[in-house]
């Protein structure tokens, strides 16, 4: 006899009713689905803590990972995807994880179904790529071998967290110095105009430095280091008109001196950070992210405007003609496409020198960010191939593309050579950051209302404007794009370094 079908009180369910019943109820997803396109998929799992001690012990020890990466600059996905893998590595079978941008919320049930819940609180961050890569390495190792001793896993990660940093301070301020200069060169900067890029960015570093050890808040740094930049630039503008040191500076210079200084002060990896965590499932931290680089990059706009509004008048007062009408239109013929791939390429290596990138991922970086600047100014252009001919495409979806193909390389590079896709896509990315969008904006907003309307119209600043926030956002989901059409083709690469690390 067949047996009819209930509901969950018990009651029988007529035919007629049963194409109204819901859908099952739903329970927590599995840690093994949950870590399917994750670096860390398959991981080795031992036998289940049998005491309420060992498993505080392994959620201890996630949590630590997890506060580490976060403090990093790593996503929340990847962060996420630490703790569960770690939890799992050391017999973990259920973990709830919930993530903020500045908290790390984990809870794991005992043998006698207690929940144990650890919380940690991450009120500052670091930009520590090698770090980053360490972390990324021990979970590796946890995920394919297991955790036999949690004590002696989390001695190793107490190493990796007290080592100190990788390159000096006074490299890393070349380091800025080198990405302004390469920047600024792109852009179409002379001699003079990378000059004054290189000087400024190194005192906006210093002043920067001098500030955080006063704990100025970061909207302020980034105010004063914009204004800073700018009043630089003039000054070099204003030695070179009259010809002190026999050195020569366009009013294009001037702006891209200024535009080179503000790719240096946008926060690159926290934007790309708050847009993966929107995209990805995470709109609390990536809304909570998102504030912190609106800020940051309102800081700058203030910065540039109080700088812009200084500057042209007393440069009208003393009559340089910088603020004649279309004086930066920015028409001027940029540098050759092969010199940008250049420049992108030394951006690339001396983003990843500010980030402390491991030197064995120095060049990998600096290739992806010469190819991203490939991609960006060659696709705008008519090109031919395989037969098919093409008046070029838009620029902002050229940049699109190019930060699609560094996510997806970007990945697949730093699995096979130990570092998460961060290590990889950030330094790739910063050459392409709208730094001269910012700027012209800027100009056009401030130079419309000092001097003449027929400079500019409000309704022209912020359109570029517009223009700068659609590049930021292309650039930012480009990438996400590119790391998660990636995601299936590295199974190969992560069983080779398993089978190398056994």
């Amino acid at each position: 006899m067949e047996q009819q079908e209930t509901d969950p009180g018990g009651l029988p369910i007529s035919g007629r009713l049963r194409f109204l019943q819901g859908e099952p109820v739903t329970e927590p997803l599995p840690i093994a689905d949950s870590l399917r396109h994750t670096p860390y998929r398959d991981p080795r799992t031992m036998e289940a803590p049998e005491q309420e001690a060992s498993v505080r012990s392994a959620l201890e020890l996630a949590v630590r990972v997890g506060e580490l990466l976060l403090r990093c600059g790593a996503g929340t996905r990847d962060v996420e995807a630490a703790v569960v893998a770690v939890a799992a590595a050391a017999g973990l079978r259920r973990v709830e994880v919930d993530i903020t941008n500045q908290s790390l919320l984990v809870q794991a049930p005992t043998p006698a179904g207690v929940p144990v819940t650890l919380l940690r609180v991450v009120r500052s961050n670091t930009r520590d790529f090698a770090r980053l890569t360490a972390v990324h390495g021990l979970v590796e190792d946890l995920v394919s071998g297991g955790i036999d001793d949690v004590e002696e896993a989390t001695k190793k990660l107490r190493r990796i967290q007290r080592s100190s940093r990788l390159y000096p301070r006074w490299l890393v301020s070349l380091g800025y110095a080198g990405l302004a200069g390469s920047v600024c060169a792109l852009l179409g900067g002379h001699a003079m105009a990378i000059v004054v890029a290189i000087v400024s960015t190194l005192l906006v570093d210093r002043i920067g430095r001098w500030l955080s050890k006063r704990a100025v808040p970061s909207f302020y740094e980034a105010t004063i280091g914009a204004a800073v930049s700018v009043l630089l630039a003039w000054l070099g503008y204003l030695v070179a008109v009259h010809h002190w040191l026999g050195l020569t500076m366009t009013t294009n210079d001037f702006g891209y001196a200024v535009a080179a200084g503000i790719v240096v002060l946008l926060p690159g990896r926290a934007m790309a950070s708050a847009v993966e965590d929107a995209v990805t499932g995470y709109p609390v931290t990536g809304a909570g992210r998102l504030l912190g680089v609106l800020l940051t990059t309102s800081g700058i706009i203030v910065g540039v405007a109080a700088g812009l509004s200084l500057t042209l008048r007393i440069d009208k007062a003393l009559d340089l003609e910088l603020t004649a009408p279309k004086a930066l239109s920015l028409t001027s013929t940029p540098a050759s496409l092969w010199l940008q791939v250049i420049c992108g390429a030394i951006g690339g290596v001396s983003g990843a020198v500010t980030m402390r990138v491991l030197p064995k991922h120095l060049v990998p970086a600096g290739l992806l960010g010469g190819l991203g600047l490939f991609l960006a100014n060659g696709l705008p252009k008519s090109f031919h191939l395989f037969g098919i001919s093409s008046a070029g495409l838009g620029a902002t979806t050229s940049i699109a593309i190019a930060a699609v193909a560094i996510g997806v390389l970007g990945r697949m590079i730093g699995l096979r050579l130990g570092a998460p896709a961060l290590v990889m896509v950030v330094p790739a990315v910063s050459p392409l950051l709208p730094g001269m969008r910012i700027f012209r904006g800027m100009y056009e907003a401030v130079a419309g209302s000092i001097v003449s309307s027929s400079v500019a119209t409000q309704a022209q600043a912020i359109s570029t404007m517009m223009g700068a926030a659609a590049v930021a956002l292309a650039i930012s989901t480009g990438v996400v794009l590119g790391d998660v059409m990636s995601a299936p083709l590295d199974r190969q690469a992560i069983r080779r370094r398993r089978a190398r690390r056994r």
